[in-house]
């Protein structure tokens, strides 16, 4: 099947978007292939999880079905660490996915390094092909373990960042990207809330002193996260708004 062929299957299956991108990444295109595309597209399976490619701050991530795809939302998260870290923190990235935030920090602050930790074993291996791929292995450790574990590491850092799973079980908001996401990746318990309660309370053992947490919120949970962690003895000191001028990250110290 020539590309062009491809290209159409593709068009028709989603759109002329996602017919370029995949044709763009993906060479090799016998017309089994192309069948099994098109399939995926009908079913609303997002492209990145296709060519198994996502850009983040301008930096392209392995991503597959073990992990969240890269969101424009999160690079908020990014820019507010860089802010207040021109050179040398030590970065702690609780659930880190394709270790996405973690790689975008130590590649644009001086001096950076950091551990990126998450709990499902599929993940801990895309994170550490990305690490890989982006010649960070004696910056940044990815390893298997959970924010609820208050012994997580022994190890004070000056910044802790997480873009935890705060989606409400039953939420309808969700987007159909999102369906071929991890669902242990979206969704908390407590109306969306559990995995804050975790990291209130565990991740002031990891913090060095005027040091800062920095989270992704879902839209709407501002006051109740701020209350979670005031509650906990956090000091709540700013909110950054995303490019829909979104509450997305809430900044705290202890």
């Amino acid at each position: 099947m020539t590309i062009n062929q491809a290209f159409d299957h593709f068009k028709n299956a989603g759109d002329i978007r996602a017919a370029r991108i995949i044709t763009d990444n993906i060479k090799y295109l016998p017309w089994w292939r192309v069948l099994i595309i098109s399939g995926k597209l009908r079913r609303g399976v997002p492209v990145a999880k296709i060519i198994h490619k996502k850009w983040f701050y301008g930096l392209a991530f392995y991503t597959n079905k073990y992990t969240l795809d890269p969101r424009p939302d999160t690079e908020t998260l990014v820019s507010a660490v860089i802010s207040d870290n021109p050179s040398h923190p030590k970065i702690l990235d609780l659930g880190t996915g394709t270790g996405c935030i973690i790689t975008a920090l130590v590649k644009n602050i001086y001096g950076a390094s950091g551990i990126g930790v998450d709990i499902s074993r599929g993940a801990v291996r895309v994170a550490k092909r990305n690490i890989k791929n982006h010649g960070l292995i004696t910056k940044v450790k990815i390893v298997r373990g959970s924010f609820a574990n208050k012994n997580l590491t022994q190890e004070k850092f000056d910044a802790i960042v997480s873009n935890p799973p705060y989606i409400a079980y039953g939420d309808k908001r969700v987007d159909a990207g999102a369906m071929h996401d991890p669902k242990r990746a979206l969704y908390a318990k407590n109306n969306g809330l559990a995995a804050y309660e975790q990291i209130a309370v565990n991740a002031k053992n990891w913090l060095k002193p005027n040091g800062h947490i920095y989270l992704e919120i879902g839209a709407g949970q501002q006051t109740a996260v701020k209350k979670i962690f005031h509650n906990a003895g956090w000091k709540f000191v700013r909110t950054e708004r995303d490019i829909s001028n979104i509450a997305r990250v809430l900044v705290f110290t202890f």
